[in-house]
């Protein structure tokens, strides 16, 4: 089956930077993400040919330990093969965190973004795109 897009999830835990020490850590975090990604998709389906555009937004339980920009490409690699072929797909990557106290007031979010602002952190919110040029001015 095709997967349609965009498509929403969330990945309960801490994100594994690409610098962890245990190179165990981070296979077990993408088989986390892989596996938290089956609730947004059909099954079985295809990954996509599609040029992808990937919104990372972390919600830490408190001070995010690490750089916010090694927690990447972890997550991409995690997808890749999964949702699309291979992560030279994606154009466009958005991440940023949201530690407790620095939040921003969000107009109009979705019912799976919804649901990440309101959990229990740590947890990542995930969307992905096959039009890299969305929400683009």
């Amino acid at each position: 089956m095709e997967i349609e897009f965009p498509i929403e999830f969330i990945v309960r835990g801490t994100p594994v930077s690409l610098q962890a020490k245990r190179p165990e850590a981070r296979e077990e975090w993408k088989e986390i993400v892989k596996t938290a990604s089956t609730s947004a998709i059909p099954q079985p389906h295809y990954a996509s040919e599609d040029r992808m555009a990937v919104t990372l937004y972390y919600l830490p339980g408190g001070a995010m330990q690490g750089d916010v920009d090694n927690i990447v490409k972890p997550i991409l690699d995690a997808l890749s093969r999964h949702i699309f072929l291979d992560d030279r797909q994606v154009e466009r990557v958005v991440v940023q965190k949201f530690e407790s106290g620095n939040m921003f007031e969000f107009t109009q979010p979705t019912v799976t973004f919804s649901e990440a602002l309101g959990g229990e952190r740590p947890l990542l919110y995930v969307r992905i795109s096959n039009d890299p040029f969305e929400e683009l001015v």
